[in-house]
């Protein structure tokens, strides 16, 4: 097997020219016709796709496209790339709302969020006009096997973007596992979920203070170093929820029962100042100690929320190249172009070439959403072969 690679530009250009000849008889202008493969559109769905994963999936800016693009001599302007977005944006619609439907009925939820900028973002009627801040929240849902993302930018927190959410949820369901940060506005107010907190982040008390309290913080890190091999065991095995649940309770809960012994006897026998580093860092364990155990207590509950973490990374990169968005619609755009991107990543899907289907069967998307989502749209293409072939 030999490999060749070549350089190219993201976005390619080819000029047809196209004969014009004038007959002397009556005056008409006679235009060749075009060769098939130049087809009607000016820009291919092939286009867009490339545009939409440069800007919502690496967070290369607009600007930084076209000149790219203009060393190549290929003129393609930053408002042009955002009104082609914006077009494309409306028939895409479908499938991120098949994704909110899908993501309701899932079994365990995470989420958190991060600032973000809107130059002119109208407030929200229903949110306390006291509120002044914008945010980014990433929601990622496990549907049995399977993962989804979700952003949505605007005034509201986490809790309450995953409250609306949750209200396109069976009510034959139980209350969903959610895993989040120790934070209130995590939590939605209207919506009962089963709440587990992040062990990730009381880890990230003690690695702060590890300088001045090395002993203690090498206990304690070493501690959760053991859970999270006992919990990548779990994941190697294939452990069935149930499985991982009894697996945890007969090796981690006498680790965390020691820990958890460990925790309070420094209080208890004034070995730790309360107010120091190491103190608070305590505190934040006993403080959330049930919901940071749930795990050894509720089938399917993960340890910590770093899946959603680094799903907020593609918004922080935005906002750290692109630093805001103009308006509310482009920040809604941008939203549903991160969520089926990043969606297409936790399933090991090619975004570039489901961005392309989607555009190219537009109509069968309205007809029927749920064909194609990132781990079926190839089944559904198939399956729209077949007669064509036969």
């Amino acid at each position: 097997m030999l490999v060749r690679i070549k350089g190219q530009p993201p976005l390619a250009a080819t000029v047809y020219e196209l004969e014009k000849l004038r007959c002397n008889l009556c005056g008409n202008v006679y235009t060749a016709a075009a060769p098939a493969e130049a087809g009607e559109k000016k820009y291919d769905e092939t286009a867009v796709s490339m545009m939409a994963v440069l800007r919502y999936g690496t967070g290369v800016p607009w600007n930084r496209t076209e000149g790219l693009e203009a060393n190549f001599g290929i003129p393609l302007p930053a408002a042009t790339q955002c009104e082609i977005l914006a077009a494309n944006a409306v028939p895409l619609q479908p499938a991120l709302e098949e994704l909110k439907r899908q993501a309701a009925q899932a079994e365990v939820v995470h989420n958190d969020d991060t600032s973000m900028r809107v130059l002119s973002l109208d407030r929200d009627t229903d949110i306390s006009p006291e509120r002044t801040g914008v945010f980014t929240s990433g929601l990622v849902w496990m549907v049995q096997k399977r993962r989804i993302a979700l952003y949505f930018t605007g005034c509201k927190h986490a809790g309450e973007n995953l409250a609306e959410v949750l209200k396109l949820r069976s009510a034959d369901l139980p209350p969903i596992i959610q895993m989040c940060a120790a934070l209130s506005r995590n939590v939605p107010k209207i919506v009962e979920t089963l709440v587990a907190n992040c062990n990730a982040h009381g880890l990230r008390n003690f690695v702060k203070v590890t300088a001045n309290f090395p002993e203690p913080c090498r206990f304690v890190l070493e501690t959760f170093r053991e859970i999270y091999g006992y919990d990548a065991v779990a994941r190697e095995q294939g452990m069935s929820a149930l499985e991982r649940l009894a697996f945890h309770q007969e090796h981690s809960k006498p680790v965390m029962d020691k820990l958890h012994a460990w925790l309070e006897a420094q209080f208890d026998e004034r070995l730790v100042e309360p107010n120091s580093g190491l103190g608070r860092a305590i505190s934040y364990l006993l403080n959330h100690w049930q919901r940071l155990t749930l795990f050894l207590e509720k089938a399917g509950v993960p340890l910590d929320n770093n899946i959603v973490e680094r799903a907020l990374k593609k918004a922080i990169l935005h906002r750290k190249n692109s630093l805001f968005y103009k308006t509310r619609k482009g920040a809604q755009m941008g939203d549903l172009f991160m969520s089926l991107i990043h969606t297409c990543e936790l399933n090991d899907v090619n975004a570039f070439d489901y961005l392309t289907e989607l555009l190219r069967h537009v109509e069968e998307l309205k007809q029927n959403p749920s064909a194609w989502m990132p781990w079926n749209y190839r089944e559904t293409l198939a399956r729209l072969a077949r007669p064509a072939a036969a």
